[in-house]
């Protein structure tokens, strides 16, 4: 009975997702519901059966990059902009883990965006997560690739005066079998992991984020859409017209921001392209096991 107990509470400490560690974002910060909704997801995961050890983890720099520090799996903390490059040297030592990285707008879509691109056509198989507040928060406020035209701040007095990217579009275009968007809401962020493990593949995620010290909510929660139920999600003109429909240039009339999986394709992943990762996959083994 004795070993019997032991076991439970090793089972019992294997289910721990959370950490002993301060949390040092803003209070307000909509990170909390990032990290409670995919608390949640995982805390699903592991009652259906995964283990901890199925799962790794990766950041970067940045207000999201504290996440790292909140959750309790295996993974790394990287430099600024290198979660996806990070993640692929994880998925190769070790192709059967699921691996979720979480990058900032600031990074991702600045020195980190050629291993966007390429993680997008290669089709890694990786769920890569973007907390967009169109803001550089963590260094009080610098504006990013996704800023509005004319927001301030002290280094840009004078107004941003470059038109944002749309990271949607330039996803799809860069042929991302999995692109979705959600609010940062506890249930659309759970919600959209849930859909995002269906997938096998690149999975970009953005969630959308005020930030409210540096660039608060300024009527974005009001054009909020939920994409039609009758979207085809496999229709690429029609995932590029829904994300067409916000430019991300601040809020103007008839501006709509779709939420939900906009598109999903399914084809080889570079995990499939290649024979020794198969046979790592078809073992449930890394290159460390094979050393034994």
């Amino acid at each position: 009975m004795r070993r019997i107990k032991i076991e439970i509470d090793k089972m019992k400490k294997d289910t721990n997702i959370n950490t002993s560690t301060t949390m040092t974002w803003c209070p307000g910060c909509f990170n909390y519901q990032i990290l409670a909704g995919f608390k949640n997801y995982l805390t699903k995961e592991l009652a259906r059966g995964k283990k901890k050890e199925d799962f790794a983890i990766c950041s970067g720099i940045g207000c999201q990059g504290k996440i790292f520090d909140y959750v309790n799996l295996n993974g790394l903390n990287t430099l600024h902009g290198r979660e996806l490059p990070t993640s692929l040297g994880m998925k190769m030592g070790n192709p059967n883990l699921d691996i979720y990285a979480f990058g900032g707008d600031g990074a991702t879509y600045s020195e980190g965006i050629s291993h966007l691109i390429h993680a997008a056509r290669e089709n890694v198989d990786i769920t890569f997560t973007v907390h967009n507040n169109q803001v550089f928060a963590l260094t009080v406020g610098q504006p990013t690739a996704v800023s509005e035209i004319g927001f301030t701040d002290k280094t840009t007095p004078e107004g941003a005066y470059a038109k944002p990217l749309n990271p949607l579009k330039l996803l799809l275009n860069a042929n991302c079998s999995f692109v979705a968007r959600v609010f940062a809401d506890v249930k659309q962020v759970e919600w959209v992991f849930d859909e995002a493990k269906k997938h096998k593949g690149f999975k970009f995620i953005e969630i959308i984020q005020p930030c409210i010290i540096f660039h608060p909510d300024k009527g974005y929660k009001e054009i909020l859409h939920e994409i039609p139920k009758s979207h085809d999600v496999h229709d690429f003109n029609s995932a590029m017209k829904l994300a067409s429909t916000w430019d991300y240039n601040g809020i103007k009339k008839g501006d709509k921001i779709y939420t939900g999986v906009f598109y999903k394709e399914n084809r080889p992943t570079l995990e499939d392209k290649h024979w020794q990762l198969q046979s790592l996959i078809k073992k449930r083994r890394s290159w460390k096991d094979l050393k034994r």
